[in-house]
């Protein structure tokens, strides 16, 4: 009995087309305003669809690929912000847990980020974020271990090309673009986040929902701070390759 597909989304064009020719469409389904693709990503019967960006577009999205396609897994593949001072431009994050920092209580001026769906008022509960399974995760990283992407340009390293490291860690989502290094501070400080971007929690949320397995995949193309406007716009189309070439080297493993 042939496997359900796999669901692949991206938020923006620039990403989808690092798949380019591996790639290969069958058909095409419009629904609710959104192209979904059907064919086969390096020989997965895999579903692709282009969501636009925020957290709304990425539940949407993930919903349709659930009731109409009856997919087994939602996969992301995508940029980020980087959160982690030690990670650079081009690097690249498998999330094992993902939050959605936005959400949450307004106590004296500061957000208390909360589980969607609770408050510590109504439905208290302990749980923060949405994991992924933990041998999954550790069936990729083992994957990836000899695994290296092309170098990053001088320019996008800051000074000299430089080999992208794949980790795997936290990422945070919200309706913002970060755009200022204080609150890319307090968001590392706080929640431990390694790269912050806008739809990745809510795919998750609605995952586990359906009960089907998800994955993010994140290649940093700024690190969110004053300068990230200009580098997410400069540095765009050279790192969003590197998520992709991950996603595919771990997509059996799915």
């Amino acid at each position: 009995m042939p496997l359900n597909p796999l669901g692949l989304i991206c938020a923006i064009p620039n990403e989808i087309q690092h798949f380019g020719s591996a790639f290969v469409k069958n058909s095409e389904r419009l629904i609710a305003g959104f192209s979904f693709y059907s064919g086969k990503l390096d020989g997965v019967e895999t579903v692709l669809v282009e969501a636009g960006m925020g957290k709304v577009n990425a539940a949407v999205v993930t919903t349709l690929l659930m009731e109409h396609f009856k997919c087994r897994a939602i996969l992301f593949s995508g940029v980020a912000g980087g959160l982690d001072p030690r990670l650079g431009v081009g690097d690249v994050i498998v999330g094992n847990k993902l939050i959605q920092h936005d959400y949450g209580m307004t106590v004296d001026g500061r957000l208390m980020t909360y589980q969607p769906g609770h408050l510590p008022i109504h439905m208290p509960t302990e749980q923060l974020g949405y994991d992924v399974d933990l041998n999954l995760i550790d069936k990729i990283m083992s994957e990836l271990k000899e695994f290296h992407l092309p170098e990053i340009s001088a320019e996008a390293a800051g000074g000299q090309k430089r080999q992208p490291v794949i980790t795997a860690g936290t990422i945070l989502t919200g309706d913002q673009f970060i755009g200022c290094t204080m609150a890319r501070d307090k968001l590392y400080n706080d929640l431990s986040g390694l790269a912050v971007e806008m739809e990745g929690a809510a795919i998750a949320q609605v995952a586990e929902r359906y009960k089907v397995p998800f994955l993010i995949i994140r290649s940093l193309s700024d690190l969110a701070g004053e300068e990230s406007t200009m580098d997410f716009v400069k540095f765009l189309e050279e790192t969003a390759g590197g998520a992709a070439l991950v996603l595919r080297r771990i997509i059996n493993i799915v």
